[in-house]
């Protein structure tokens, strides 16, 4: 069974009567339930339809943290062949949430960062549900500047709540780290490209996401804050986050028409835990493609290019 969100009922109540039908198909050989499912998957698949062609900001925010959504690990694992994480910040720590580290893609030699959310109650733990620590930024730091003196283009999956606000990581420097390692992803002469893969939320998203092109999954969300920090700070109260959400401007759709994307990568009917290895496959030619523009340019065209990109935005609006 799928973890449903709340608006999936409709699917969750069609899907609940094919896996009735199956179990009386399994124990009794004589009743012929084939009919009755493909009807009923035929109407599951015109609801996904119309469910997903309609989905509000706050819906979209749903589904960009689904359980079962595919993370960091999921993509490395498929796009990437010969991945070597590498670990810690040569200062204090190794941070789990943020994986960076060097692989192949389709053959070329890059270097590859991302945050990983967990899958489980350990893995979550374990990579403190994808909010990284500042250790974790300024190994990202030191895989960038490895790609910059290597010449590898530097692919980034981005999908955090936000960079660890605790006690420990603000003394630790977690503003400051976040600042270099953004001015890192603006200094280095070599392609970056970005995909946000679920969440992108502020500082700790944009700290790997200054990139030369920067993609969305067609239901992840792209904030300076997440929906219920800002109805917290709005209005004193985070029930009021589908509010905020729908004020924000948080989706792909949104933030393309604004110029602060240059593309929406299309997600299976049903969002891209329904299909992962679709949507994974999709990412990998978005990417591809992106490489082979860039690498036409120079560094010094790559690094101006990049600073211009972020140095217009807001500006014609």
């Amino acid at each position: 069974m799928h973890n449903y969100l709340d608006f999936e009922k409709p699917i969750s109540d069609l899907e609940g009567k094919i896996l009735e039908l199956k179990k009386l198909a399994s124990e009794d050989e004589s009743v012929n339930t084939s009919d009755e499912i493909a009807r009923l998957e035929g109407r599951v698949r015109d609801a996904m339809a119309e469910i997903y062609s309609k989905l509000s900001p706050w819906q979209k925010t749903q589904v960009a943290r689904h359980p079962s959504r595919p993370h960091f690990l999921d993509y490395a694992g498929t796009l990437f062949s010969e991945f070597t994480p590498l670990a810690g910040d040569r200062n204090f720590a190794n941070d789990d949430a943020i994986q960076a580290g060097l692989a192949r893609f389709r053959g070329t030699p890059v270097a590859v960062i991302g945050q990983e959310k967990g899958n489980d109650t350990k893995s979550r733990i374990k990579h403190n549900f994808g909010s990284p620590r500042p250790e974790g930024y300024r190994k990202a730091i030191r895989v960038m500047e490895m790609a910059d003196r290597f010449g590898l283009p530097l692919i980034t999956l981005v999908d955090t709540a936000g960079a660890y606000p605790g006690v420990g990581a603000e003394e630790r420097g977690q503003a400051e780290a976040i600042a270099r390692s953004t001015e890192m992803c603006l200094n280095v002469k070599v392609p970056i490209v970005t995909v946000v893969i679920g969440e992108g939320g502020s500082g700790g998203a944009i700290a790997i996401a200054t990139g030369n092109r920067v993609y969305m999954l067609e239901h992840a969300i792209y904030s300076v804050i997440s929906p219920e920090g800002a109805a917290s700070i709005l209005w004193r109260d985070s029930t009021r986050a589908k509010e905020a959400a729908s004020s924000m401007k948080i989706t792909a759709e949104d933030l393309k028409t604004l110029g602060i994307i240059d593309g929406i990568i299309p997600e299976p009917v049903g969002g891209a835990h329904r299909d992962p290895n679709t949507v994974i496959e999709r990412t990998g030619t978005v990417i591809a493609d992106a490489l082979k523009e860039l690498s036409a340019r120079t560094g010094e065209e790559l690094r101006g290019d990049r600073r211009q990109k972020y140095l217009s935005m807001g500006r014609n609006l």
